[in-house]
C-alpha cells in the first residue's frame, strides 16, 4: 500500500484521509480524461496481469498508446519523468508486448510517459 497523506484545515473535524495510491489514480484519471478530449479512445485503464501494469492504454487510429502516468506534487526533489528508471523502461516495453499478445494487436504501438507535476 501507498504512502498515507492527510490534508484539511486545522479546526475540522474530519481530514481527508489520501495515500499516494488514491493520488496516483487520480493524476491518471486526469490524463486519461486529456487523452479523451484530444481525441484518443481509452481501451483500458490499470491493465495488468501477472508480471506487469500499465495506467493507460489508449488508441487513434491503428495506432496503439501505452501510458505510464508520474505524479509529483512537486518538483523539489526532481521531475516526475526523471522517476523513469531503466529496469522501469524495460518492464514498460515488456509490459507493452504483453498486453500486444493478449490483446491480438499486431499493428504499432508507442510508449508515452505523461506527468503531472501539481497538487491534486
Amino acid at each position: 500500500m501507498g504512502r498515507s497523506r492527510v490534508s484539511g484545515e486545522v479546526g475540522k473535524e474530519k481530514a481527508v484521509l489520501r495515500t499516494t495510491t488514491s493520488v496516483g489514480r487520480v493524476a491518471e484519471q486526469l490524463i486519461a480524461d486529456r487523452l479523451s478530449q484530444r481525441g484518443l479512445e481509452i481501451l483500458a485503464r490499470n491493465w495488468r496481469n501477472r508480471w506487469c501494469e500499465i495506467d493507460i492504454v489508449a488508441r487513434r487510429g491503428p495506432q496503439v498508446h501505452i501510458v505510464e502516468v508520474k505524479y509529483r506534487a512537486n518538483t523539489a526533489y526532481g521531475f516526475a519523468a526523471e522517476d523513469i528508471s531503466r529496469d522501469q523502461a524495460a518492464r514498460l516495453i515488456r509490459a507493452a508486448a504483453a498486453w500486444s499478445q493478449a490483446n491480438r494487436h499486431a499493428g504499432p504501438y508507442q510508449l508515452d510517459v505523461i506527468t503531472v507535476e501539481a497538487s491534486l
